[in-house]
């Protein structure tokens, strides 16, 4: 279905209408900002361990000499042939941020439950360079609320987005961004967390796609995407609508 079409003043004009709102939604992010700098911290006294390329790590050990920590809740759990498609999507945005990341004091790494060979096989796959470890054997996903064994998804209720929901809108794995920060003392405190469509802004494409034509042109959230490297089967495999 096509907009309707108007002339170049009548244009003009509903653009500067939106203009007004996006300079609103411009101040109401940096609000959000503001308020998010300002939220209290949680002092990390559990002693997590993480199963990485350089053997194992604490925590801390992840900031890699910075005081700055963002953690990817990567899906992709111990049974699981392939990442996310929707967590790759973010993921294929990252690399090239690092560099900026590393020179503001900020060290990204991303984290599943898988073990680390499996991590290792599908970032290959994917062509990735960012940190990426494995937490198997730790309760730190469980902690964060990204990971439920069977027991949990057989409750009534499992915990996800700092809210309960039914089991059966949840999965084993669920994606999400948390942060830390690491003072001189070694101290480390969990600072953010953000699930859900809580990270889409780090996904550029997103960000491109909403000023096109037909914008992200989904019939739901996301439902177009593919890993990077699927795309040309997908655009060869037969449509329902032909």
């Amino acid at each position: 279905m096509q907009n309707e079409v108007v002339s170049r003043e009548e244009w003009l004009e509903a653009r500067r209408a939106l203009l007004a709102k996006e300079k609103e939604a411009t101040r109401l992010r940096d609000s959000v900002n503001a308020a998010r700098l300002a939220l209290p911290w949680v002092k990390v006294d559990e002693d997590y361990v993480f199963e990485t390329p350089q053997g194992r790590r604490s925590l801390a050990d992840l900031f890699d000499g910075r005081s700055q920590l963002l953690i990817y809740h990567f899906m992709l759990g111990p049974d699981w042939d392939a990442g996310c498609t929707g967590c790759s999507f973010l993921s294929d945005h990252v690399d090239g941020a690092l560099p900026h990341l590393n020179h503001h004091d900020v060290t990204w790494v991303a984290v599943s439950r898988a073990p680390l060979d499996k991590i290792a096989a599908y970032k290959q796959r994917m062509g990735w360079q960012f940190p990426w470890v494995s937490s198997f054997g730790s309760d730190f996903n469980f902690d964060y609320h990204v990971s439920f064994s069977p027991e949990d998804l057989a409750k009534d209720k499992v915990f996800y987005n700092f809210t309960p929901m039914q089991p059966a809108d949840a999965n084993d794995e669920l994606p999400g961004l948390s942060a830390f920060y690491r003072n001189d003392k070694g101290e480390v405190f969990h600072t953010y967390s953000s699930y859900a469509r809580g990270p889409e802004e780090l996904i550029g494409t997103l960000m491109i796609l909403d000023r096109a034509p037909k914008g992200r042109n989904e019939d739901s959230t996301m439902n177009f995407v593919r890993r990077h490297d699927e795309y040309e089967e997908a655009a060869k495999a037969p449509s329902c609508c032909h």
